[in-house]
């Protein structure tokens, strides 16, 4: 098949296609931002600012680079192209080190392009006349650079042709017969355009210094180096500079080109493939938002409650409970001495009713955490993330510890307003209790009366008058059955509520766990969880436009 049969095959570019592709790569960026490292990247970066610029430019312009080594007779080539003595040829090496260019058709709309490429104006030239008629048209729209040396021994040289090889639209490989084979050219640049097949042609210049049944050879050699560089298929044709008809395939090869127009959309949709191909082990299987599972975020507030005095809380509701009760149904006798005894919960400084969104919440007194509860809270931390990566690619793994602890410092506060906001159900007094208090008050009076009457009946005896005489249940006085039946009614009722406080307070103890591992929990998810969630939604976005990008 000759060289422009294959080229008349390949697969059109779509232009749209490509812009929705180099959008997914800047998306692509976006999304990772932060997240993976910068240097991961660059190459990204750089794809999405050339081809961004290259689209907003001239497409009616295809930008071909003549790029060869030392003595390859490129510059030769581009004179004889141009028919035209444009770019200086000459023995001493370095010739020059800018790039020659060469505009067929109008030199003013290319203008904008070139000082994109970065050629001068004074190395820019017009080769279409008054004169040639319609002998060039055929060429019209091409734009013809003669690179420096890429083997130069001048640095600045080989630094500006690895620039401008990264932004031409078509790249011809001009390769001598001594030294096609060159370890450098094949290395260093030819392997590195494997992803360019569609915009990469080799020529082998000066065959006319070979001896006629030698160029068949020396082209199958060629041929099998191209193929060891991942070049297969990538047009080969043989010129010399010195005659004419030699170089009509090539020519030919640069008017299709031309007059396709896709030589620009295929270098970048090859670019494009190449950053894909790079980032594509960054990206792995799907992930959902939710992978954290339950135990593990279980554990993570179980380590945050730890370390918040959840279990101090909770005790010291239980003791609360007990207190309350027991100023409420205890004797009334010894209630006042309960007061001077100071309420577990206040003494934390915490609140026993709800919490408003308007009620300041000042610092509690809650135990400061211990240096093993610390630890415990930094490893359930690890935890999550360790979790969350666990099926992905490496590089996520240090976003995700980096986003699990990116609210650490502000974790003691919000722990400390969670406790403190966290109704505990302790501000009404059950009905119950207010019925054995009034029982314990009914037994009170009712031993007060006896005590009193007997008192009575004390004094009076003592004063001489007549003795008061008692009504009597049996022959015990009325009097002292109400003393002693009010204060054994008391202990009993005493004695027969305590389980009843006990087993309300245990349970108090657990709503109140409850409630406080609730705020927690709050405290866990949108501290450490959400972050972690953000960096996997963030995965995900990510994955889904490199998808496209590949697509």
């Amino acid at each position: 098949m000759s060289v422009l049969s294959r080229l008349r095959g390949e697969q059109r570019i779509d232009a749209e296609r490509l812009a929705a592709r180099i959008d997914a790569i800047d998306r692509f960026i976006k999304v990772v931002d932060g997240h993976l490292p910068e240097q991961r990247l660059i190459a990204a970066h750089t794809v999405v600012e050339r081809a961004g610029a290259r689209l907003a430019l001239s497409r009616d312009h295809t930008v071909v680079a003549l790029a060869g080594a030392t003595g390859s007779g490129k510059s030769s080539l581009f004179n004889a192209l141009a028919r035209l003595d444009l770019s200086p040829v000459g023995v001493r090496r370095p010739t020059t080190g800018m790039a020659h260019a060469c505009v067929w058709g109008n030199l003013q709309g290319a203008n904008r392009l070139l000082d994109w490429v970065g050629v001068l104006p004074r190395h820019r030239f017009i080769r279409e006349s008054a004169l040639d008629g319609d002998d060039e048209a055929a060429l019209r729209g091409l734009v013809l650079l003669d690179l420096p040396d890429f083997d130069s021994v001048e640095r600045s040289h080989r630094l500006e042709v690895d620039r401008l090889l990264g932004l031409v639209d078509l790249v011809i490989w001009v390769v001598d017969p001594q030294k096609y084979a060159d370890r450098v050219v094949h290395t260093r640049y030819l392997q590195e355009f494997r992803r360019h097949k569609d915009v990469t042609v080799v020529v082998l210049n000066q065959v006319d210094r070979l001896p006629p049944d030698e160029i068949e050879p020396v082209l199958d050699d060629l041929r099998r180096l191209l193929d060891q560089d991942e070049l297969d298929g990538v047009p080969m044709l043989a010129t010399t500079a010195l005659n004419q008809a030699a170089m009509s395939e090539l020519r030919s090869l640069l008017e299709h080109t031309v007059a396709e127009r896709q030589a620009s959309l295929r270098r970048l949709a090859g670019d494009v493939d190449g950053v894909a191909e790079q980032l594509s082990d960054v990206v792995g299987p799907a992930v959902a938002e939710d992978e954290i599972d339950r135990a593990t975020v279980r554990t993570l507030t179980d380590a945050l409650a730890a370390s918040a005095g959840v279990p101090a809380v909770a005790e010291a509701t239980e003791r609360a409970y007990r207190h309350r009760a027991a100023q409420t149904t205890g004797w009334p006798l010894i209630r006042g001495w309960r007061r001077l005894r100071p309420d577990p919960l206040r003494r934390l400084h915490l609140p026993s009713g709800p919490v408003t969104p308007n009620t300041p919440i000042g610092a509690t007194s809650v135990p400061d955490p211990t240096a093993a509860q610390r630890a415990a809270v930094g490893l359930a931390v690890r935890t999550v993330a360790d979790r969350a990566a666990a099926s992905l690619p490496d590089p996520w793994a240090n976003a995700l510890n980096a986003a699990a602890r990116s609210r650490l410092g502000d974790v003691p506060d919000a722990l400390d307003r969670a406790v403190a906001g966290t109704d505990l159900r302790m501000d009404h007094t059950p009905a119950w209790w207010r019925l054995i208090g009034g029982l314990q008050w009914l037994v009170t009076l009712a031993a007060v009366v006896g005590l009193g009457w007997l008192v009575t009946g004390y004094v009076v005896r003592a004063l001489g008058l007549p003795a008061l005489e008692y009504p009597k249940v049996g022959s015990v006085p009325l009097p002292t059955v109400l003393l002693l039946g009010g204060l054994l009614a008391g202990l009993v009722l005493n004695f027969l509520v305590k389980p009843l406080i006990r087993h309300a307070a245990r349970r108090a103890r657990r709503r109140a766990e409850n409630r406080l591992r609730a705020a927690i929990t709050g405290v866990a998810r949108e501290y450490v969880v959400a972050p972690v969630r953000s960096v996997l939604h963030a995965y995900a976005e990510a994955r889904e436009a490199l998808a496209t990008a590949r697509s």
